[in-house]
Parts: C-alpha cells; sequence; structure tokens
C-alpha cells in the first residue's frame, strides 16, 4: 500500500490555492469554521501567557519596506525571539536545537517584511539552504503576541512535506487552526500561497514544554466566502479529505513518536492499514465518497488524539 505521507502534490495549486486564500481572506473567522463536529478538540481562542510589552516590539517599525535578511542582522530581533523559541531538539534533516533549525530557515531567500495595519507583522523566507526549508516569525505588535513556523520536506519517510508552529507563550496542548489568531491565519495563508506551498500538510504546533502536537485543520473548504461565489465542490470536497487525511497522519505520528519534537519515521502498524481499507471500501471512491471519508477519518483522528 502507497504510504499516505507520500500522496503528491494534489490539487493543492492553481484555483485550489485561490481558493483557500480567497476563503481566509475574505473571512478569516467563518472560513476556519470546524468541518465536523468530532474534530473539535477545545473550545474558544488559545491564551497566550508573557505577552511581550509594545515598547519592545516597536523596533519592528523601523524595518517596514526592508526585507527579512535586514531584520535577522539586528541585535534586538535575535534577543526578542530566544524568547519566542522553545527549547527543544528538531528534527530537520539531523537532530539539532529549534533555535539553530529556525535560524537555518531564515537563512533562505528573504522576502520583504510585512506590516499590516501598524500592527501586523510577518518576517519570513521563501527558501532554505536544504530540504526547502523556510521559516517566519509573526507578532502582534498591540497585544504583544508571537508565533513561529518552521516548514521543510522530510526525506526520511515521515509525513512530508511538515510544518510546525511554535511559541512559548502557548501552554495549551490540543489547539486547532481556530484557536489561533485569524489575522495569524490570513499571513500564514498569504506566505503559503506566495512561496507556492502545499495549503494542506500535517501540521503541528511546539508550546513552551518543547513537545509535538497535532495542529488540527479546522478549516471548511466548501465555506462560500462573502459575496464570492461558491467553490466547485469537487474541489473544496478534495481539500477537505486532504486536510482530514493530513491530521490522521499526523496523529498517528504522534502517537508513535510520543510527542517528541526531534520524532522521525515510523511505519503503519497492521491495525491502522486494516482501518484505512475498511474506510476506503465503506466510503467508496469519487466525489460522492467523500463526505463519508472525511467524517470517518475525523472520528478516527479524535479518538487517536483524546488517547495521547
Amino acid at each position: 500500500m502507497e504510504s499516505p505521507f507520500h500522496r503528491g502534490p494534489g490539487v493543492l495549486r492553481g484555483y485550489a490555492g485561490a481558493l483557500a486564500l480567497s476563503l481566509v481572506l475574505a473571512d478569516p473567522v467563518g472560513a476556519i469554521a470546524a468541518q465536523d463536529a468530532g474534530v473539535a478538540m477545545a473550545a474558544g481562542p488559545v491564551v497566550f501567557q508573557n505577552q511581550i510589552p509594545s515598547v519592545n516590539l516597536a523596533f519592528l517599525n523601523e524595518f517596514a519596506g526592508k526585507t527579512s535578511k535586514d531584520v535577522v542582522k539586528d541585535k534586538r530581533f535575535h534577543a526578542l525571539v530566544k524568547g519566542v523559541i522553545p527549547k527543544t531538539m528538531y528534527h530537520y534533516g539531523s537532530d539539532m536545537p529549534l533555535w539553530v533549525a529556525s535560524e537555518d530557515m531564515l537563512d533562505g531567500r528573504p522576502l520583504p517584511v510585512s506590516i499590516r495595519e501598524g500592527r501586523y507583522v510577518m518576517v519570513a523566507t521563501e527558501g532554505g539552504l536544504r530540504l526547502a526549508g523556510r521559516g517566519f516569525f509573526w507578532f502582534d505588535m498591540q497585544e504583544g503576541i508571537a508565533l513561529g513556523g518552521v516548514y521543510f520536506h522530510p526525506v526520511n519517510g515521515e509525513p512530508t512535506p511538515t510544518l510546525a508552529v511554535f511559541s512559548r507563550q502557548l501552554k495549551d496542548t490540543t489547539v486547532s487552526m481556530n484557536q489561533l489568531p485569524a489575522e495569524f491565519a490570513r499571513d500564514l495563508a498569504q506566505w503559503i500561497l506566495d512561496g507556492h506551498l502545499r495549503f494542506v500538510t500535517p501540521r503541528y504546533f511546539i508550546p513552551e514544554n518543547g513537545k509535538k502536537y497535532v495542529l488540527v485543520h479546522d478549516e471548511d473548504y466548501c465555506e462560500t466566502a462573502p459575496g464570492g461565489p461558491a467553490p466547485r465542490l469537487d474541489v473544496c470536497q478534495q481539500l477537505n479529505a486532504e486536510a482530514a487525511d493530513a491530521d490522521l497522519d499526523a496523529a498517528y505520528f504522534m502517537e508513535q513518536s510520543r510527542h517528541a519534537a526531534n520524532a522521525t519515521a515510523w511505519t503503519l502498524n497492521p491495525a491502522q492499514t486494516a482501518w484505512l481499507d475498511v474506510r476506503n471500501q465503506s466510503c467508496g471512491g469519487g466525489v460522492n465518497g467523500m463526505p463519508c471519508r472525511i467524517r470517518l477519518t475525523r472520528q478516527r483522528t479524535r479518538a487517536l488524539l483524546q488517547h495521547q
């Protein structure tokens, strides 16, 4: 059986990518609505601890019109992100501290620093030195919130490509995308589109404790953006199905690796392989089988996450 971790590009380019982005940009809260009640792991937005005083973030305004390369040279930026990155080992081709992996990815091709509404800052790159790695740091200068992220293509058999969002301001161990700030989701979607990345991948978050957890997809790609045309059912359902599969892949991986941030590959055990066969036989193929496949996959993911 083909590994679910190597599915190829799917439909997540062109129209599908524009569809996903348009939903988030038009209505970031509405677009990030749970696809299935069974996937909701927690209610309400996450609470960020130890918010950064606005005065300590104000210097970021100096980099408007400049690039991430200019920012990462600044000692104030290094001091700032040091307090954002959890102290943990991360697997980026080999084991290394997460701050080293993040620094390596920020050495990639720089992007212009984005400052929206005088408040939301994205410092990011579009291509790292190895494994197509790239990273970002996002700040809400008004609320004193900071989130980092790393994206790369593992080559050792684990779910790929992979996106990990991290922050020492997070204490939660169950998080879905709709619990993170909507403006973060907006800027993350733009970064993904600009970098021609996959919109749906296995996703994780690393909180203050340094362990890695599934960052659940609860975006509904069949949601109609306000004032916009209804998305094509076959395309949006495929996106929802791939999101459900990505969460299941991530949940399996975390179950086997016990939430280690430097986890490496594993193989499907017979029970998991049997479950996939039963699901596919029960739901059938094509667009008509998608709602069943999504529902059963999310139920399975929920069960896995509740026992981790």
